[in-house]
């Protein structure tokens, strides 16, 4: 399933939509064109005297699993400002990037997101708000079994494989 599943009709003109090769429909009457893309979102690894912060979802998808402080980026934002903003929303911290950490791209729903990561420094006691219900600190032999996204698991094993 992508996002597109279902279109029939051209949200802007209201003509049949023509399917395209992969996922991309096209409108004949108004020209416009439509793809299922990853939604672009940023998140990151606050990390204090060897141990990690991490949130519990507040919203499906996979309320109550635990998740890395983040979320989609805003039209047009820029991927340090809408990290900085993400984390802001959720923790009450203001962060600034240290080390970049890697891009991924997991299911969300009936689309994909691609998460790009980096590891962040920033000051103050986090408070939870937003779409996380609770902040914890784990030490690398401390992690959740199962994150609410499977590439977060791949990347907080890569950091604490580094601590």
């Amino acid at each position: 399933m992508t996002d597109l599943e279902g279109w029939r009709l051209c949200p802007r003109c209201g003509d049949e939509l023509e399917p395209l090769h992969g996922a991309h429909l096209h409108c004949a009457g108004c020209g416009s064109s439509y793809w299922a893309n990853s939604k672009p979102a940023v998140q990151g690894l606050l990390v204090r005297d060897g141990r990690v912060l991490i949130g519990r979802r507040l919203i499906e998808p996979r309320k109550g699993h635990w998740d890395l402080p983040g979320g989609f980026l805003e039209e047009a934002e820029l991927p340090l400002d809408g990290l900085r903003r993400e984390f802001m929303e959720e923790t009450g911290i203001a962060v600034e990037p240290v080390e970049w950490l890697g891009a991924s791209i997991d299911p969300y729903g009936p689309s994909f997101v691609l998460s790009l990561t980096w590891i962040v420094s920033g000051e103050g006691r986090p408070s939870a708000a937003d779409d996380i219900e609770e902040l914890a600190w784990f030490a690398p032999e401390e992690l959740p079994d199962e994150m609410a996204f499977g590439s977060q698991s791949t990347l907080l094993r890569l950091w604490a494989d580094r601590s």
